[in-house]
């Protein structure tokens, strides 16, 4: 069962909503709907899963929908019909007190302008929530002290909000959401307000924030880069409608239609893409029961100049080059150990195209891509630039 499931969510916006639905039942477009019942149509028949742990975003331009939907999710807007489910019940049929136990115990949200309150102190802020839900003041201040550490804002407890920079200020926000344990992170532009500089620092704490918790977060963001830099998958908005639910590489690879496809035209592929989309499987490979003769032959038939030495469970143990098997051979060696030498130029498949360009720039030998131990690819010049023009990597050459 997911997490969250969203089924044929409309809302709209105007005194006569029945009128509306009617049309949207008949197919007219938002516009039209407007024109002919001056209603507006917030969304339009939305339909996802959000699955546990995962980062969901949900994108779009301004006007598109995406804010009204994370509202209608906690329901700060009431939607007008379709169902919300939160581990299998449906949030749109909670009375108050049990809409109220949601958001104290299950949702957790962060806004873009943080929201905080000035005249409290950041410990105050954070444990807002806490108080909230009617927890004792130690219990309060140890979570919200937890918090603070899990967000780098450890000592910062009794400064004053208006003492703080904005990312600081943003990281506040995000320790008084996470303080109360929520199942679901709840994230309405948080990033869009901060400079360039700082929009980064918090994605990337942001994910390692995720890596250490496998909190399940729904984030909203007009940024397109955002989104496929965070998201595990995204869906992309227009006029209240979602348009295409994908990865961020099937967005991509594979936009829906033309408005997706003239939407990611630009994008800057290298912070998306990562070691695991551009590497290919070895040529050849040795193993340690190889002697040189053998690691000569595996290298003349692929026509390359060094080859990756694996143990019995595929382990990277390092590679031969031909200039030292010729060498071997003629010194009647027969053991690959005496001329294997460390191969440090290795990368995790979740490494970025950005990162891996530096690392590649002047290498001798192919990266290998290596997860936990076991050499999963390597990585060549040409499949890193067919990557980020978008090409296949299939006919790239070693």
């Amino acid at each position: 069962m997911p997490k969250l499931k969203v089924e044929n969510l409309v809302k709209i916006f105007g005194d006569h909503p029945q009128k509306a639905l009617k049309l949207l039942d008949e197919g007219y477009s938002k516009n039209e709907i407007h024109e002919k019942t001056k209603q507006t149509v917030g969304i339009n028949k939305a339909n996802f899963e959000v699955n546990e742990g995962e980062i969901f975003v949900i994108m779009g331009l301004s006007g598109s929908g995406k804010s009204t939907l994370i509202r209608c999710i906690n329901r700060l807007i009431k939607s007008t019909s379709g169902s919300i489910y939160l581990d299998g019940e449906d949030i749109t049929k909670m009375d108050k007190e049990s809409l109220r136990e949601v958001r104290r115990k299950k949702l957790g949200m962060v806004f873009q302008r943080f929201a905080l309150f000035p005249h409290k102190t950041v410990l105050e802020n954070v444990a807002y929530g806490l108080e909230i839900q009617g927890l004792d003041k130690s219990e309060q201040e140890k979570k919200s002290r937890e918090a603070l550490e899990l967000v780098g804002l450890k000592g910062w407890a009794d400064s004053k909000t208006n003492q703080l920079s904005g990312g600081m200020q943003q990281r506040v926000g995000l320790a008084r959401a996470l303080a109360i344990e929520p199942d679901i992170l709840l994230m309405d532009e948080a990033f869009s307000a901060l400079d360039p500089l700082i929009k980064k620092e918090m994605q990337d704490e942001l994910l390692d924030l995720h890596s250490s918790m496998n909190k399940t977060i729904i984030f909203i963001t007009h940024d397109l880069n955002e989104a496929l830099k965070l998201g595990d998958r995204v869906a992309l908005m227009k006029d209240g409608e979602i348009v295409q639910i994908d990865t961020p590489e099937g967005i991509l690879t594979n936009p829906a239609n033309d408005y997706v496809a003239k939407f990611v035209e630009n994008v800057d592929r290298s912070r998306v893409l990562t070691a695991s989309d551009v590497m290919i499987k070895p040529s050849a490979v040795a193993s340690l029961k190889d002697g040189p003769r053998v690691a000569l032959r595996k290298m003349k038939e692929e026509s390359i100049s060094s080859i990756f030495v694996v143990d019995r469970n595929k382990v990277l143990q390092g590679v031969v080059t031909a200039e030292d098997a010729v060498e071997s051979v003629e010194a009647k060696e027969t053991s690959l150990t005496p001329i294997l030498k460390p191969h440090d130029l290795q990368v995790a498949p979740d490494t970025s195209i950005n990162e891996i360009l530096a690392i590649i720039a002047d290498a001798k030998v192919p990266v290998a891509v290596v997860e936990n131990g076991k050499l999963q690819g390597v990585i060549i010049r040409g499949a890193v630039l067919a990557g980020l023009a978008g090409g296949e990597l299939a006919n790239v050459e070693s």
